[in-house]
């Protein structure tokens, strides 16, 4: 997905104006002067994000982004508006709304919601792991008949109703949002806001506005109040993703909210009181974090009243072939492609010894090239990526083999890392040390990518 913006609004003007300062910024940019022609645009482009008026002919921004949240929930839209209320905001949000700005807005802070939208887009381009599934293959629309899998189903069972705090926990791609997703729509809180923030994906700067919102006259650009995503998430579920890249400050801040159920806007003095049921996420060990110093252990504490750990899909293997079944059924409709009938036995024996260091986004991303390659009815292992058979079926093993005596859990772990460090060093070889575009070949943030080097003993050049 290129990062292309869609720019909506009635009045010629404007469009030209955010044309511009998006084009200045690097983006691509495409316009159109109603929700109807937006809506056309959006069915035949992929797009990094929409910025739409509210009020136009034709269509309105807000069925727009009805339209948009039913086909492509993860696409980030950012509602701009003249008449913009607090009520307007918290129905926006609801529908799916990435962001909120009334006119008149500064446009360095506008470029700067675009650039969070964009990069939470390039974040979730892989993620999208909502898989509904076929009637007997899973519960929560999630496919997953393993027993690994069934047991993360039973404490979404057992949480579901309850207000307790969530710490879901597993590798990148293993589905932690979705997880999050199935809380709360199976709680009493479903009919409210569902408001998911990726920590990762805003600078340290702007996390404490971003979550608490601000005043207007707060800082340069803030030239009317905006309320943050505690506020929008009042009755409903906030999500936080990636909660482990937040800095100690703001760790300090974040504990009160818990504790509290309460805070204060950005350069405002009134205490606002919410009410919200916090679920967060990682795929870092904050145990060890705590350890460490990097993470308070109060904090901690609260977050991990309820611990939901995913496993990764080496580890629910028997999911596979319904995990390829619906990814082939998705991506022929995506794609404009038919006539795929069926798997092989022998490519779905190969793809379930792969150890998938990338779990279910790397799994999608081999089903999508092997779809536009594939010429034939069935899928066989040698429509399968070369690098992926080449590995699988090599004389030598995949990793190195673990020296005798250590445990099975060590040595997949131990594996697993050999697999990280070959995929990194590749991507950093392929992109000649970039350490920035070897992450987006890895499809993660370059935050987690450079934890993983430190981790694994890697240097940037």
């Amino acid at each position: 997905m290129s990062d292309r913006i869609l720019v909506v609004d009635d009045e010629s003007n404007l469009r030209k104006v955010l044309a511009g300062l998006l084009r200045r910024e690097g983006y691509e940019v495409d316009t159109a002067e109603d929700g109807a022609e937006a809506w056309e645009m959006v069915q035949e482009e992929d797009y990094a994000s929409i910025l739409t008026d509210l009020r136009m002919p034709n269509l309105d921004g807000m069925a727009l982004l009805k339209r948009v949240a039913a086909r492509a929930p993860d696409l980030p839209v950012i509602v701009v508006t003249a008449h913009g209320t607090i009520d307007a905001a918290v129905e926006a949000v609801k529908l799916g709304a990435f962001d909120f700005i009334t006119k008149p807005f500064d446009l360095q802070e506008l470029a700067k919601v675009v650039a969070k939208a964009v990069s939470t887009s390039r974040l979730n381009a892989r993620e999208t792991t909502s898989l509904p599934a076929r009637e007997g293959q899973g519960r929560f629309g999630i496919i997953g008949q393993s027993p690994a899998m069934q047991r993360v189903f039973e404490i979404v069972e057992k949480v579901a109703a309850t207000p307790s705090t969530l710490l879901i926990t597993g590798e990148s791609g293993t589905g932690k949002e979705l997880i999050a997703k199935a809380v709360h729509e199976h709680s009493p809180r479903a009919s409210k806001p569902f408001i998911r923030v990726n920590c990762a994906a805003i600078p340290d700067t702007l996390i404490e506005s971003e979550l608490f919102g601000y005043e207007k006259g707060a800082f340069t650009g803030a030239v009317t109040s905006k309320p943050g995503r505690f506020e929008l998430a009042h009755t409903g579920t906030l999500f936080l993703d990636e909660i482990g890249e937040i800095s100690t400050e703001m760790q300090v801040k974040l504990l009160r909210a818990i504790q509290e159920s309460e805070f204060e806007r950005v350069g405002g003095v009134t205490t606002r009181r919410v009410d919200v049921r916090l679920i967060t996420a990682t795929n870092r060990d904050l145990a060890r974090d705590v350890a460490d110093g990097k993470f308070r252990d109060d904090l901690y504490y609260r977050l991990n009243v309820v611990p939901i750990p995913l496993p990764p899909l080496r580890e629910r293997t028997q999911d596979i072939p319904a995990l390829v079944g619906h990814m082939l059924q998705k991506y022929m409709v995506r794609l404009g492609k038919a006539g795929i009938e069926r798997v092989a036995d022998e490519a779905l024996e190969l793809l379930s010894r792969y150890p998938w260091p990338g779990n279910i986004r790397e799994l999608e991303n081999v089903v999508e090239r092997t779809l536009l390659f594939c010429d034939g009815p069935v899928v066989r292992v040698a429509d399968l990526p070369a690098e992926l058979t080449g590995r699988i079926g090599a004389a030598t093993p995949l990793a190195p083999i673990p020296p005798a005596g250590v445990g099975l859990k060590d040595a997949v772990r131990l594996t697993t890392q050999a697999v990280e460090r070959e995929m990194i060093e590749r991507a950093l070889a392929e992109t000649r040390g970039n350490v920035t575009q070897a992450a987006r070949r890895l499809e993660i943030s370059r935050k987690s990518l450079q934890i993983k080097m430190k981790e694994l003993g890697l240097r940037e050049t």
